[in-house]
């Protein structure tokens, strides 16, 4: 890969390592630097849709996938009382399984294993501190003091992007939508093989998902003051004050909610850089480019997508400035419809005002969307 021999990974999430990975098995040098000192994500569990397990069997982990997590067919739809009310079968994808939940820290470790596997080098508990570009490379200072040269810098470093801030100051700073994400792992419930979502009273949606064959988490989106935050010893309780009015798999999981350890909060952020995504040498890239609400489940998935085509463009490419601007016209339309109808699914389940481009994106409808989305990418 002539056009980008050595890479510097900004970041070792999800989109990262998945990068790291793809380059790796091309015959590219990877370095990942991380600033968190452990490797264990931060969360509960994902859901990776049809399409996140295709780039998952591109890269070849797709069986360990599979063996962590808990492999479904179908969305569970029920009333408040817990009866089922549909069944709707998932699309797949060019052979992948329709979807796979799995806990966030077995995702990770088996995609550190993969990019050290395939050769990458893994920093962990050091940054970027500076950066210069030149026609050759970028001469990188991390915070640890070493410093080093590479072809390409890739900035999958998350919502609140260093490196996005490097390049575009705070033009593009994250958006609070008024609402924040509760989450809790607990046991998986007998009933609960997949994703089942239900309604509650005042149109409270919960969402319960199968990470393994031993727990699950449920989730719910609730309307939260940009001040808020749980209280530490009681975000339990306050989880269950709002995610009220439920029977069935939902109760049950919530009585198992027993202490605020239990409790995953986000604050749920929109990131849209209109600019470009990469400027000379430096890229920047899932939900540093265009981080979404969580309403379809594709956040991940956006970002392994950005990472399987980069290493495929550069891969094909004769220079780097080719191979950038293809990547970048493959993956900008697609992440920013996932972004615009995540965010469309939002305002129409919290009673918001929509716009007429709200109005037209919905007409897809979620069951829509995963169908568009096993489309070749």
């Amino acid at each position: 890969m002539a056009v980008a021999e050595r890479v510097l990974v900004h970041g070792g999430g999800i989109g990262g390592l998945t990068l790291a990975v793809a380059l790796g098995l091309r015959g590219v040098q990877v370095d990942v630097v991380e600033l968190r000192e452990d490797d264990g994500a931060l969360g509960v569990g994902i859901i990776q849709q049809s399409n996140a397990l295709h780039v998952m069997r591109e890269i070849g982990v797709l069986d360990e996938c599979l063996a962590a997590g808990f492999e479904a067919d179908l969305l569970t739809i029920c009333d408040p009382r817990g009866e089922v009310v549909a069944q709707i079968p998932q699309p797949r994808m060019d052979g992948a399984p329709a979807s796979n939940g799995i806990p966030r820290p077995e995702l990770s470790a088996l995609l550190t294993r993969a990019a050290e596997k395939a050769g990458a080098r893994i920093r962990r508990g050091t940054t970027i501190a500076d950066l210069t570009e030149d026609d050759g490379g970028v001469q990188v200072v991390l915070a640890d003091g070493t410093e080093g040269r590479w072809d390409l810098v890739v900035g999958f470093d998350g919502i609140g992007s260093p490196l996005r801030r490097r390049l575009y100051g705070d033009a593009y700073e994250p958006e609070y939508t008024g609402f924040a994400n509760w989450r809790a792992t607990v046991p998986r419930d007998p009933e609960v093989r997949g994703v089942v979502m239900s309604t509650g009273n005042r149109d409270v949606k919960a969402l319960l998902t199968a990470i393994s064959e031993e727990s699950m988490y449920i989730a719910s989106v609730n309307a939260e003051d940009p001040g808020f935050r749980p209280d530490p010893e009681r975000a339990h309780e306050q989880f269950k004050e709002r995610v009220t009015g439920f029977g069935g798999a939902i109760a049950r999981a919530l009585e198992q909610i027993t202490g605020p350890e239990h409790v995953v909060y986000n604050r749920i952020s929109q990131v849209t850089v209109d600019a470009p995504w990469h400027r000379g040498r430096i890229v920047i890239a899932g939900d540093a480019a265009h981080a979404s609400t969580p309403h379809l489940a594709q956040g991940g998935a956006m970002a392994v997508e950005d990472a399987l085509v980069l290493a495929q463009e550069l891969e094909r490419a004769e220079t780097l400035p080719q191979a950038l601007a293809a990547w970048e016209e493959r993956r900008r339309p697609r992440a920013l419809w996932v972004q615009s109808l995540s965010r469309a699914v939002l305002r129409q389940e919290t009673g918001q005002p929509t716009t007429p481009e709200d109005d037209e994106l919905l007409k897809v409808g979620i069951p829509g969307a995963a169908h568009h989305l096993v489309q070749p990418y």
